[in-house]
């Protein structure tokens, strides 16, 4: 019989931010494959009232509190999944704080007045937190010299945000920028993947980037229309796209794959 390199059944896959709309997508999809989630998020089941424990529609799917940014959080997540008798088989690096342009603060302001607690707090987040959960739960997979680590990245990690695109909140009286920090801190997964990727190779740890385009939420239709205007393919992505990504880069169907980004954003960035 013929190996299944997509099987991921019984998996023990940790997902930070899993209370998102892309993390709840992500578990959901990994958890029909038979796989065990683990959420690691502040927010608790966005299901059941925040509610943290196993999920009561599917019980492949835990939510554990942790907050990314502090280490014994972090620490005491991975030691309830340990002490079940589980080791991590992937980490699925989600978590990440980002603007939309229905958000008026002195966070997506003009840069010349960008305020330097801003650019800390999303720096702490998608950078601290992706380093300090790789550092702990990818220091467990070195140990069984296994494991599958993907670092969810932005398109706005590779090129810079059309600041066209939000024009329109000016009509508004709202004048939005893509925050300078979300760029420069998705910029910096990409470089954190291939350090990981060659520090732990021995000891078969694959890390590869998995960066997305913009994907669609009941945004702005003005928003929507400008953003598609930017994309080949004319639209923003669906978040269940991502799954097809998420499980290839997850399971041994990229077994010889590491240090690498993969780009699906919709042609955005080829031209």
């Amino acid at each position: 019989m013929k190996k299944d390199y997509f099987k991921i059944e019984n998996d023990v896959i940790i997902i930070t931010g899993g209370s998102g709309k892309l993390g709840s997508i992500y578990s959901n999809y990994l958890a029909s494959k038979g796989a065990n989630i683990f959420n690691f998020d502040i927010l608790g089941n966005p299901n059941s009232e925040g509610k943290f424990g196993k999920d009561p529609e599917n019980s492949k799917i835990e939510y554990i509190e942790v907050d990314i940014t502090q280490k014994s959080s972090i620490e005491s997540g991975l030691n309830q999944i340990i002490n079940r008798g589980l080791q991590p088989t992937g980490l699925i690096n989600n978590a990440a704080l980002d603007s939309s342009p229905s958000t008026d603060s002195k966070d997506t302001g003009p840069l010349e007045n960008l305020p330097l607690e801003s650019w800390e707090k999303v720096l702490d987040v998608n950078l601290k937190g992706t380093f300090l959960t790789s550092q702990i739960i990818g220091s467990q997979m070195a140990k069984n010299n296994k494991g599958s680590i993907i670092n969810i990245n932005s398109h706005y990690g590779l090129v810079s945000p059309d600041h066209r695109i939000y024009d329109f909140t000016k009509k508004s009286g709202v004048e939005f920028y893509k925050p300078i920090a979300y760029s420069v801190s998705k910029s910096g997964i990409i470089n954190f993947t291939r350090y990981l990727a060659t520090y732990w190779a021995e000891k078969n740890i694959r890390v590869n980037t998995l960066t997305l385009g913009g994907v669609f939420s009941e945004q702005d239709p003005r928003f929507v229309k400008e953003y598609s205007k930017r994309v080949p393919l004319g639209r923003m992505a669906k978040g269940e796209e991502y799954c097809g990504p998420i499980l290839f880069l997850i399971s041994e169907a990229s077994s010889y794959m590491t240090g690498s980004n993969l780009i699906i954003d919709g042609g955005w960035t080829a031209w």
